[in-house]
């Protein structure tokens, strides 16, 4: 019987601290904009995913994040089609309000993660997104096969 290393045992509950208090900090800055984090994370979603985003894609990923289900997505999405921010219908994209609004966020999200991670070795950041990373893709490929 293989023995566990004892850092996996404090690796999920770490991760979920981690996660819960990077997503307080957000919150907490992007209300100083009166900006809810959902709001900023299907723009970023829509910016990322360069012109004509898909929409049942970009419903799929939002419905997919925590506090958002079908009726919230189909509420956030109207409401930042009727705020100027986004247009399209099976394809949707930032208007030119949505963009600079999407920009403005990301400078002041940047500048916050680089007040955080400035305090650590650039080199354990770097390791700790590509692991992070490669454990997402892992459990998605696992997700995707047990199906």
């Amino acid at each position: 019987m293989n023995v566990a290393p004892a850092v996996y045992a404090e690796f999920g509950q770490t991760l979920a601290f981690t996660e819960r208090t990077m997503t307080a900090l957000l919150r907490n800055h992007l209300a100083q904009r009166n900006v809810e984090p959902e709001t900023w994370y299907a723009l970023k979603l829509i910016a990322v995913g360069g012109s004509h985003v898909n929409r049942i894609s970009l419903v799929r990923d939002l419905e997919g994040s925590r506090g958002l289900d079908a009726d919230s997505t189909r509420a956030l999405l109207a409401r930042l089609a009727v705020e100027g921010l986004i247009t399209g219908d099976d394809a949707v994209d930032l208007t030119e309000e949505g963009t600079a609004m999407f920009e403005s966020l990301r400078e002041d999200v940047l500048g916050a993660t680089v007040d955080l991670l400035d305090q650590f070795d650039l080199r354990d950041v770097e390791t700790t997104v590509r692991t992070l990373k490669a454990i997402t893709r892992r459990t998605q490929e696992e997700s995707k096969s047990a199906v």
